[in-house]
């Protein structure tokens, strides 16, 4: 079974500071990219910006759940991100996901192995364990999207 910190690492892992799986994590992904490659689209894939503000709708969303609060998020919202035009809101995006993998993580930490197994919100959503190993899973998929979004569009420049 693993232990709350445990967790809390991986999570991080593919968000903030981790590279012992994909060798990489998203933030060092994104240090690189610009307002302009964060929201060219290639085709019909989701631009490195949707996919930023996905994670973070589903971050912030089930963190709003574990702070006492009602789980709002639905998937057909999961993409309705507010226009990113400039640098500035491209960092804004960011800086909010940062925010909130912090924050997960910091709530997963001062979890107990009693909260870790308790029902989530709902019996059909399992236990907060599944959840939060669902939203490193979320992480790492999302994770390598952008990774092949970005050397697609740096192959086209």
């Amino acid at each position: 079974m693993t232990d709350p910190k445990n967790l809390a690492s991986r999570f991080r892992e593919p968000l903030l500071d981790g590279k012992w799986i994909a060798n990489t994590n998203l933030k060092a992904q994104l240090a690189e990219v610009d307002v302009h490659l964060a929201t060219k689209k290639i085709n019909s894939l989701n631009s490195i910006a949707a996919l930023t503000f996905h994670l973070d709708y589903y971050i912030a969303g089930v963190l709003q759940a574990f702070n006492g609060g009602s789980l709002d998020i639905r998937d057909k919202y999961s993409f309705d991100m507010p226009a990113v035009v400039s640098e500035q809101d491209w960092t804004d995006l960011q800086e909010k996901l940062w925010s909130d993998v912090e924050s997960f993580a910091l709530a997963v930490e001062e979890m107990t192995a009693d909260q870790l197994n308790a029902v989530f919100v709902d019996e059909k959503y399992g236990d907060y364990r599944r959840n939060i190993e669902g939203m490193i899973e979320h992480a790492y998929y999302h994770l390598g999207q952008v990774v092949l979004i970005k050397k697609l569009l740096t192959e086209q420049a």
